[in-house]
């Protein structure tokens, strides 16, 4: 019966996981729709990129432990990311005139200033949960979090 609830729930998740990655991907197709999402719709489409994340790296109970800090850390920079985004798209909305090269020059310096600590925030709460991963799962881990911090 446990065996049956598990399998239910799996499969559940999946149909769910392949219909968000279809949204996804149709809107990676055309980036305007993009600049027109709200908080929440970006931080539900990083969620589900998350959730592919962990299943891709296929955790065993013990490495289980360790992914929960990591993964409230990838949601609190998925949300950062995405309120910087929508604050930029309403600022250019706003805007009547052409950025200097000094507001240009300031603006980059915070954006960069923010990304260097979410960047650490990533670093630290990934060392446990990276340690613990054999070999196999390194590589997808790697590959996948720094397509994730590029985006």
């Amino acid at each position: 019966m446990m065996k049956l609830l598990l399998i239910t729930a799996t499969a559940a998740s999946i149909s769910s996981l392949v219909f968000t990655e279809l949204a996804i991907a149709q809107s990676r197709g055309d980036r305007t729709d993009r600049a027109t999402l709200s908080t929440n719709q970006l931080v539900a489409q990083a969620d589900a990129r998350i959730a592919r994340f962990k299943a891709d790296l296929r955790l065993t109970l013990e490495q289980e432990k360790n992914w929960l800090g990591f993964e409230n850390t990838l949601h609190e920079v998925a949300k950062n990311r995405a309120d910087r985004m929508v604050a930029l798209r309403a600022e250019r909305e706003q805007q009547t005139r052409p950025l200097d090269v000094i507001e240009f020059l300031n603006g980059q310096s915070k954006f960069l200033a923010e990304r260097s600590t979410n960047e650490k925030k990533l670093a630290d709460a990934a060392q446990p949960l990276y340690e613990s991963l054999d070999e196999k799962q390194k590589r997808r881990f790697s590959n996948e979090l720094i397509r994730l911090s590029r985006e």
